[in-house]
């Protein structure tokens, strides 16, 4: 893994307050997913491909007849290798702007000072990177860096996701979920198979010193380890309840991607188009015409101006940035008993 790491320094935990923050005085920049602290989400990534691996190449595999043995080591054997590739690149490729590329990571990140900007990011200059960005990058708090066109940052790769490594990290999503599918069809065939015909799970060479039906020969055909259908029993049910759970996970997860890239949308711009929906639900419920009464004439709130979706995004970072004026501002002088409105 060492390989994979340029000029690691160490950084604040992200799951530290903001006390612990505010107490550093000199602030590092993480490079890639590789830079300490590790993730314990990551920690448990890497275990789950480790046991699937073993499982599906050292038990599972061996047990199949011999013409389907080389097509799953082939097929499984592809997807497993294809993600590891592009899970390892996801991690180590540095998703940052250019410019903060170009600058020395050694150097400490400023402490943010709002007592002379509004926002972190004005006008695409960010006052904590302290160069010009592009229009679609965010500073990340967990990297404390700006990334070029952000999309999440994601603890299973502890590394944030970006436009240079937003493809590879829907490669990974796509190539676990296939090799674990192929995981699956496996392990439900030899557990059909158990119960019909026995026999064509037992093919190898190897079985004909076996005297007991009910032992069976892991780790095929070169460390064989003798043991019995209930420790095999025990061993398929663990590994198809985990994998049964990252299926249905990863599965959520690429429907989710593919939905964004069909809506041409970042996670991030999502969830700024649901904070903005949510904040401007009360206000449409305020524009609905009041219940009439007989000889009166109806009263109606006037409707908000309608915002058009292309400007949810910029629209929900506006109205998060004012949405909390200070108390005997001029703003909230001049906008007692109006009607709630979005100002775009």
């Amino acid at each position: 893994m060492g390989i994979c790491c340029k000029s690691q320094r160490q950084v604040i935990p992200e799951n530290l307050g903001n006390s612990a923050r505010k107490a550093s005085l000199h602030p590092l920049s993480r490079v890639n997913g590789w830079s300490p602290p590790l993730h314990s989400f990551q920690v448990v990534c890497w275990t789950i491909f480790l046991v699937m691996s073993v499982a599906a190449f050292g038990i599972f595999i061996p047990f199949l007849p011999r013409d389907w043995k080389h097509a799953a080591y082939i097929v499984t054997g592809s997807l497993f290798l294809f993600h590891l590739l592009v899970h390892l690149i996801a991690v180590t490729i540095d998703p940052a702007e250019v410019n903060v590329r170009l600058k020395s990571y050694a150097q400490p990140v400023p402490t943010f000072d709002r007592s002379k900007h509004a926002h972190v990011i004005q006008n695409q200059y960010c006052h904590l990177c302290e160069v010009t960005v592009s229009e679609r990058a965010k500073h990340c708090s967990s990297c404390n860096k700006c990334v070029a066109g952000f999309d999440h940052h994601c603890k299973w790769l502890n590394n944030c996701v970006g436009s240079r490594n937003y493809g590879f990290f829907f490669a990974s999503v796509a190539s676990a979920l296939g090799g674990l599918l192929c995981l699956m069809v496996l392990l439900l065939y030899i557990v059909v198979q158990h119960f019909i015909s026995p026999d064509k799970l037992r093919t190898d060479p190897l079985y004909k010193d076996v005297r007991s039906s009910s032992t069976w020969l892991l780790f095929l055909p070169l460390w064989p380890v003798p043991v019995k259908t209930p420790v095999v029993f025990l061993i398929l049910t663990v590994v198809l309840l985990l994998g049964s759970t990252s299926l249905v996970l990863l599965g959520h997860l690429l429907v989710f991607h593919l939905y964004l890239m069909a809506k041409h949308l970042s996670t991030f711009e999502y969830m700024m188009q649901a904070r903005f929906q949510q904040k401007q639900a009360p206000t449409r419920r305020e524009g609905l015409p009041l219940p009439t009464e007989k000889g009166r004439p109806q009263r109606h709130v006037v409707l908000p101006t309608p915002v058009h979706p292309a400007l949810f995004y910029k629209a929900a970072i506006h109205l998060q940035r004012s949405s909390s004026p200070k108390v005997g501002s001029p703003r909230r002088r001049r906008c007692a008993g109006e009607t709630p409105q979005l100002c775009l």
